[in-house]
């Protein structure tokens, strides 16, 4: 059950920290292509709640659902040299009817 968002909530540091970058490929262009979706990668530890608070209070809309995802390294060779990439958790976030977040703006 998807809440409201709380008017006048501040964000707070530790929602900073929750969200680490978006992403921006054309796989998640082409999902949100009203801007209803959209992708980030978030702190391992994160929980589907923290997410939510922190798109709420950092973004001032309403969301509806999260898609969280753990994604694994891959093993790559440069030569002799073996090594991995390293893992990242993913959150695809649905925003409310009418509601986007503008991740490209003022570039």
């Amino acid at each position: 059950m998807a809440k409201g968002n709380q008017k006048g909530k501040q964000s707070t540091p530790a929602d900073y920290g929750v969200l680490l970058r978006p992403i921006i490929t054309e796989k998640t262009a082409g999902m949100g292509e009203d801007g209803s979706i959209v992708a980030f990668e978030v702190a391992p530890q994160a929980t589907k709640a923290s997410i939510r608070t922190a798109v709420e209070n950092i973004f001032e809309v309403e969301v509806l659902g999260i898609k969280t995802m753990n994604c694994r390294g891959k093993q790559k060779r440069r030569g002799a040299q073996a090594g991995m990439t390293r893992s990242r958790k993913k959150a695809y976030i649905h925003l409310g009817p009418g509601q986007a977040i503008d991740l490209v703006e003022g570039l």
